[in-house]
């Protein structure tokens, strides 16, 4: 079964509320190919929803070691901090995450 293969069933399982089955397939699917980072969105969305609040932090960052640049990844990490209760943390992260979207912004309006 391919990456992509297993994440379509991993986002079917999280559409249906069946978390821990889309837990373990956004996890095979990384381990297929460890930088997808459609996977690591998915795999840290359903760790928040599990209320598996640490590991989807682990996640997040390491989404955004992967790909500094995602504003998704800012603002997921800013979220999950936020549920932690880490609210510098969380400002810090919402913040990046505006900067990064106003660039991307800037620079498809130059195209």
């Amino acid at each position: 079964m391919t990456k992509e293969e297993l994440f379509e069933q991993a986002v079917n399982a999280f559409g249906e509320d069946r978390l821990n089955d889309a837990i373990e397939l956004y996890r095979k699917s990384l381990e297929l190919d460890p930088n997808y980072a459609d996977a690591l969105h998915g795999l840290g969305m359903a760790l928040f929803n599990a209320q598996r609040l640490d590991e989807a932090v682990a996640t997040a960052k390491r989404l955004i070691e992967i790909d500094p640049d995602d504003p998704l990844g800012h603002t997921s990490l800013s979220m999950f901090y936020q549920a932690q209760g880490k609210i510098e943390e969380a400002e810090k992260e919402g913040n990046a995450a505006k900067i990064l979207s106003w660039k991307q912004e800037l620079r498809s309006s130059k195209t």
